[in-house]
């Protein structure tokens, strides 16, 4: 016996409700939230091309090697990325480069690389207090942080920035104790390379909680916001055997200042705030 189905009427005027309880939108638009996120998945395919080409290290001044990724999330929802490499070069270079002006410079290289390597997409935009990582232009902030924290000696050498808030940053992130950070550190003399020397670069973002995680997921995190800084992390660390830094935006250290003008550094690298 043929069943036969009278087919439910579904009440059109039901304000923001559309036919069959599915929420009416206007053609062509998408919820709030996943602006970022195909914005993030836009530039996927240009960063992997990009840091293949700073993959060629034939002829550079520097080497890089060891490079490593430790990307966790707390049980709370904050993030520790940390990524790093051992960059080997001559040592009158690193003398040369081992000044406050010089950390000055390496700070204001990695967000030249991040607006190189997303083809102009991203900028960083500068004023007396912060730094503002946007996506084109304001008000698209997508990160936005503190002016940032130089501390060095003659050892080892940190910029950090500490995240105030933006479309990527979950609001229980904003003003908080997240960062990012850089930290460099001299190693050990190279075995059977006597002119040259080791330095250890790290990366590190901590105590960051990401919107897209919060609002999607942590795996649409992980495959999309946190792959793509992974890649960009280790494209800036890899361009470092160029040994070309860029000139700092704001000149904050006169060439003639040393070590001892700036204070030390306060933490060991990226292990005293774990989320």
């Amino acid at each position: 016996m043929r069943a036969i189905f009278t087919p439910r009427r579904c009440d059109e005027h039901a304000g923001a409700v559309g036919r069959c309880g599915s929420i009416s939108r206007a053609p062509g638009t998408i919820p709030r939230v996943f602006t970022p996120v195909l914005g993030l998945l836009a530039l996927v395919a240009a960063i992997a091309a990009a840091t293949r080409r700073h993959r060629r290290t034939a002829s550079l001044p520097g080497r890089i090697g060891r490079l490593a990724d430790d990307t966790t999330i707390g049980s709370a929802g904050a993030v520790r990325s940390v990524q790093t490499a051992e960059l080997t070069l001559p040592e009158a270079a690193l003398e040369a480069l081992w000044s406050p002006m010089q950390l000055e410079r390496l700070a204001r290289t990695y967000w030249r690389f991040l607006t190189h390597v997303t083809l102009g997409l991203i900028r960083v935009d500068y004023t007396e207090a912060q730094r503002t990582v946007v996506l084109l232009r304001q008000p698209l902030r997508l990160l936005r942080f503190k002016a940032p924290e130089y501390a060095m000696d003659a050892q080892r050498g940190t910029v950090r920035w500490r995240i105030e808030d933006g479309l990527l940053v979950q609001r229980r992130g904003h003003h908080g104790d997240g960062y990012l950070q850089i930290d460099v550190q001299r190693l050990a003399d190279v075995d059977g390379e006597p002119a040259q020397a080791r330095i250890r670069v790290e990366v590190a973002v901590a105590n960051f909680y990401p919107s897209i995680a919060h609002r999607l997921s942590r795996p649409v995190y992980r495959i999309t916001q946190s792959r793509i800084h992974v890649l960009i992390t280790y494209g800036f660390l890899r361009s470092l055997a160029r040994l070309d830094l860029a000139a700092s935006r704001v000149g904050r250290f006169a060439e003639d200042l040393t070590v001892d003008d700036v204070p030390d550094p306060p933490l060991p690298p990226a292990t005293a705030d774990q989320p």
